[in-house]
């Protein structure tokens, strides 16, 4: 059963092309300014909105993973259409993208579903929280292979748990898929956001629930516990809203990417 695109010509470009160039050009900004971090991390934060939008945030954190010598990855992100009770994680024996299909982590796949009795609803993989999220991994890990967790109501214990079991494997890594603030002016979204940014630098749950509004939270809350299990540091790669892209400060959406070594 392979996973197909759902949000393709929307979120992000159909042609491979276009997406390589929008890469390029995310990377050739960041260049000009800055130095990637010389780290092997393999556990990330990213955005998950269209790529004019979050793409530049989300290309940095791709670049860092590129670093790790890790080719497995778990996707992890919120549903945002469909309302259900803990985790999916469906029998996918590949995901489509743009630069051609990603293999499933064949061997990984049974072992959460047995360990953590998930269960598939097919329905909430047409999600574009992970599916963003691949064709940077196809371009920038060779021979990548994946699994695609999309949670809804989910504790975030259980989520860290998931996540410890999968960091235990010293050749896979996580991603956790969030957006930030929603739909405030850029002074009110810069205040609630900079909660979140803290919250994450200090693995600071207590103050993510005072106020951080992302989208992904879950994710979020479990990767600060799994953080704080495993003796990993947080540190922010980049933090923007979608006003950068659109010079609309009257409604804008937070974005952010960090890494965790």
């Amino acid at each position: 059963m392979k996973r197909n695109m759902s949000v393709a010509g929307t979120f992000y470009p159909r042609r491979a092309a276009e997406i390589k160039r929008y890469f390029e050009h995310f990377s050739k900004i960041y260049d000009e300014n800055f130095t990637l971090p010389d780290v092997k991390s393999r556990a990330v934060i990213v955005p998950h909105a269209g790529y004019i939008y979050s793409g530049y945030t989300a290309n940095i954190a791709y670049r860092v993973l590129q670093k790790s010598g890790v080719k497995k990855f778990v996707v992890i992100g919120p549903s945002h259409k469909v309302a259900f009770n803990g985790i999916s994680l469906c029998e996918f024996s590949s995901y489509d993208t743009p630069f051609g299909k990603i293999n499933a982590i064949a061997d990984l796949a049974p072992k959460l579903r047995d360990k953590f009795s998930i269960s598939c609803i097919k329905d909430a993989h047409a999600e574009h929280s992970t599916e963003v999220q691949f064709p940077f991994l196809k371009h920038y890990i060779e021979d990548v292979s994946i699994l695609e967790l999309v949670y809804s109501y989910a504790n975030a214990h259980y989520v860290s748990e998931i996540i410890d079991f999968i960091l235990e494997h010293n050749d896979a890594g996580v991603i956790i898929s969030t957006d930030l603030s929603h739909f405030y002016n850029l002074n009110e979204a810069h205040r609630l956001d900079n909660i979140c940014l803290i919250s994450i630098e200090k693995l600071d749950v207590g103050m993510l629930h005072s106020g951080c509004e992302a989208c992904g939270n879950i994710g979020v809350e479990a990767m600060l516990h799994s953080a704080k299990k495993l003796s990993l540091k947080a540190h922010i790669l980049d933090y923007r809203t979608s006003a950068d892209a659109s010079n609309d400060t009257s409604r804008v959406v937070g974005y952010t990417s960090a890494y965790f070594s």
